[in-house]
């Protein structure tokens, strides 16, 4: 019996070094633009939001160990995927006013920054003034005409 759960433990260890070598894109591509906005939003969204929404990932430690790793990368390639602050210049006036409605919805929904990112970053929760920045913030973009967005 003994012998079984050395065999066991042995073959999980094996496998957990194994999977450390199956490679994952933790790559940071260049910055293209930065979002015009004022420095308190940007601090906002710096803080909160741009870990998976830019090219300006912070990549914990905990990012180079697998499976936690694939998951990690998964989520920043999902991000920005989504909505990708560092390539905001790729977005014309109605998608951008798409995405400011979008997101003011997902902060006022509890839905960004997501619960399972906050206990490791609780830096990213928003205050009570968090809300109420991103919220005129949101608000102020989606009313501007074409040609001040531009």
């Amino acid at each position: 019996m003994k012998g079984r759960w050395l065999k066991t433990l042995l073959g999980i260890m094996i496998g957990f070094l194994a999977i450390q070598f199956i490679p994952v894109d933790r790559e940071n591509p260049p910055v293209e633009t930065e979002i015009l906005t004022s420095t308190e939003v940007r601090v906002i969204l710096t803080r909160a939001c741009y870990d998976c929404h830019s090219n300006e990932t912070v990549w914990p430690w905990y990012s180079r160990l697998a499976p936690v790793s694939w998951l990690l990368a998964w989520d920043v390639h999902e991000g920005r995927e989504e909505l990708n602050f560092s390539t905001w210049n790729r977005y014309d006036w109605k998608k951008r006013q798409k995405i400011m409605k979008e997101l003011w919805e997902e902060v006022k929904e509890g839905e960004m920054p997501p619960w399972f990112y906050l206990p490791l970053h609780p830096e990213a929760r928003l205050s009570d003034s968090d809300y109420a920045v991103i919220r005129t913030w949101a608000g102020t973009s989606r009313s501007l005409s074409y040609e001040e967005q531009d």
